[in-house]
């Protein structure tokens, strides 16, 4: 069994005048929902063998201060497929991890990130989860999914199960929708 968390990005920052969206920042309720996210994976004891992860800005300063609230880091794989990647480019990269790997963090970006949990997880009522997540997968959240393989390279769909799924407004109601 290998376990695979996703993290969305923390929201970002309209209102920056960047050129490119690749180099759009976090605001501030963004690097909030982020360090609450990362305290909440200490809590729950999370780890990870392994981080791989969309280079975006964004991405980058939401796992800065993930780590932050999470108490400790850990090195990035950073590889370009993940921005802005369809599910079936991130099942591409998780079937490239390292077989060695059995924890593994995926760090990324919407709406790829929600087709891949809704492509791995069956549509057969059996989780509710999954049906929160088909509503929407916001900004800095986590899922949690076992898959019930041996080795990366059998990654598919249908193969999971969703352990979990935290939302920082789960946490936090400020931080949900309509809150600035």
């Amino acid at each position: 069994m290998k376990r695979l968390t996703l993290l969305r990005h923390a929201k970002s920052d309209w209102d920056d005048p960047v050129a490119r969206d690749f180099d759009r920042p976090l605001n501030h309720r963004g690097e909030k929902a982020a360090l609450l996210m990362g305290q909440f994976a200490a809590q729950r004891q999370m780890q990870f063998d392994m981080l791989v992860a969309s280079p975006a800005v964004r991405v980058v300063q939401t796992l800065e201060t993930f780590f932050t609230g999470l108490g400790e880091s850990l090195d990035a794989r950073w590889d370009r497929r993940i921005y802005l990647a369809s599910s079936p480019t991130l099942f591409d990269v998780i079937r490239d991890l390292p077989e060695s790997t059995d924890s593994a963090l995926l760090a990324g970006h919407n709406p790829g990130l929600e087709e891949l949990i809704l492509d791995l997880v069956p549509d057969d009522g059996a989780n509710p989860l999954r049906e929160d997540v088909e509503v929407k997968f916001p900004t800095a959240s986590i899922a949690v999914l076992d898959l019930k393989i041996e080795r990366w390279s059998e990654a598919r769909e249908n193969v999971a199960t969703l352990v979990s799924f935290t939302r920082p407004r789960d946490l936090d109601p400020a931080l949900g929708p309509g809150t600035r």
